[in-house]
């Protein structure tokens, strides 16, 4: 372990220096990035494979070009972003001018996860940059190939002195943790994030956590079972089911668990051939301790799909486990592997109060042609998203706000939302130092004269709909024109009589 301490302090030297605020170095910065991601495609592609046998084609959809597609969104309204936001101002600051500036926080801390560890480390990076900050990054150390890319890239291509990337495990991020930051973003898990949560909790350091949770799926009687599989599976089974928002547990009817397990066999044989294990579409489990975890949550389950396991490999097939029971182990905490239990429910209010018993979740999915079902599921439950009809790819939409409530986590990322969660919103109002008579209402002596004109200039009324809705601010409006131009520049009778008692 390096001197954090003097590390951090040195970036924030740079930081002081206004380096990073103007937007020639953020579009500098964010164009540095996606070169480096244009450049080491095939490299880091090849990281993944060794890390979790992701096939090509899964880490350039659901790694790379997500990544990418989040890089040029920033660099085509980062102008914008940054542009003070004018706010609607009451009659009495009419003439001020009010508005919320979007500065960068500082210096700031990513801690990457290892499930998709080239989008979890750069993603919340191009929200950094695009706000301006300085950044170290950690990503994980479970993913060793992709770690050591980042540790070896990010030099060559970005501002070293504001951009840093810290590699290591337990004892490196903990010592990290006990330092000072003006942000603090964590991807992982709730157990983790509560120690991060504490460790900033000593400076009352913001954080960002994106968590995950078990992630409830909905099939409505009636919907298109071959569909239904086909979506369901896509979204269990990429990355051998570990990912945050993949479905972790399917509540349905009894007759309709029936129609999709003989599906899922159907689709499973078009996806993955006779046997997933031969599959080079279908990945592996991280690490030994992660596979004990995952083969343990079968125990006492009935499989009706898949089971298979290779220690050696660490692989475990797609399995789908039927007629579940909430006490069951698979339903205790989330699956984060290749394991779907199926709870048979009566209809979809059930299903309802089984997810509203739970902790709200990161992602949850309805499939279903009844508005009505997907109403009152949509109305009536929370989680960080929703989808209807599919699953996995709302995540992909980088103009939807990506992030957790509650267990799930807090704060929300993906395009603008990256560059809000790096930003703080400064409130900013701008007066003149004339027009001292306006501003002589609100001082001392106080009188119920100079009351009833506050009143009447800030104490806000129901609009009322309609084009008769607008003739009261027009009224407001003109009358506040004769006022200032009888007390300004100099005062009058009316003055006079204003602030007599």
């Amino acid at each position: 372990m390096g001197n954090f301490g003097k590390m951090i302090s040195d970036m924030r030297v740079v930081f002081r220096s206004g380096r990073t605020k103007g937007v020639e170095w953020r579009v500098a910065q964010l164009t540095a990035l996606l070169k480096l991601l244009d450049d080491n495609t095939d490299n880091l592609c090849d990281a993944l494979y060794k890390d979790l046998r992701k096939h090509k084609m899964e880490s350039a959809i659901m790694e790379m070009n997500v990544t990418k597609n989040d890089i040029v969104l920033a660099l085509n309204n980062i102008h914008n972003w940054m542009k003070p936001a004018q706010v609607d101002r009451d009659l009495i600051n009419k003439t001020n001018s009010a508005y919320v500036r979007y500065e960068p926080m500082g210096v700031t801390l990513v801690v990457g996860a290892w499930n998709y560890p080239v989008q979890l480390i750069f993603l919340p990076l191009v929200g950094a940059i695009a706000a301006g900050n300085c950044c170290i990054l950690k990503p994980s150390e479970m993913a060793a190939n992709v770690a050591t890319m980042v540790e070896e890239l990010i030099p060559k291509y970005m501002d070293q002195e504001c951009i840093k990337v810290v590699n290591g495990g337990i004892p490196e991020t903990t010592a990290l943790l006990t330092e000072r930051f003006d942000l603090v973003f964590y991807t992982g898990n709730s157990s983790v994030a509560r120690i991060v949560m504490a460790a900033a909790a000593k400076y009352l350091t913001p954080v960002v956590l994106e968590l995950g949770g078990k992630s409830p799926v909905y099939i409505d009687t009636g919907a298109d079972i071959e569909v239904v599989a086909r979506r369901l599976l896509w979204g269990k089974y990429c990355n051998a089911g570990q990912t945050c928002i993949a479905p972790d547990y399917v509540m349905c009817s009894p007759e309709t668990q029936e129609k999709l397990i003989e599906k899922v066999k159907d689709v499973l044989k078009e996806f993955f051939g006779e046997n997933p294990k031969t599959s080079d579409s279908y990945g592996r489990i991280i690490n030994e301790r992660h596979f004990q975890r995952v083969k343990k949550l079968m125990e006492g389950a009935t499989v009706a799909v898949g089971g298979e396991v290779d220690e050696g490999e660490k692989y475990i097939a797609p399995t789908v486990l039927r007629d579940c029971k909430l006490t069951d182990i698979v339903m205790q905490e989330e699956v984060f592997g290749p394991l779907m239990p199926i709870v048979t429910v009566r209809d979809h209010n059930e299903a309802l109060n089984i997810i509203n018993d739970r902790e709200k979740p990161l992602a949850m999915y309805i499939f279903s042609n009844d508005k009505d079902v997907i109403r009152d599921l949509k109305e009536g439950t929370s989680s960080g998203s929703l989808l209807v009809n599919d699953t996995v790819v709302q995540a992909g939409l980088c103009t939807l706000p990506f992030g957790g409530v509650g267990n799930s986590g807090m704060g929300a990322y993906h395009g603008k939302f990256s560059f809000d969660a790096f930003s703080h919103k400064r409130a900013v109002m701008e007066k003149s130092l004339g027009m001292e008579a306006v501003n002589a209402l609100r001082y001392p002596p106080y009188t119920d004269k100079k009351l009833s004109w506050i009143q009447w200039l800030t104490v806000k009324k129901p609009r009322r709909g309609g084009i008769l809705g607008f003739f009261p601010f027009l009224i407001l409006g003109a009358l506040l024109a004769i006022f200032m131009k009888l007390l300004y520049p100099q005062k009058n009778m009316l003055s006079r009589w204003l602030w007599s008692e």
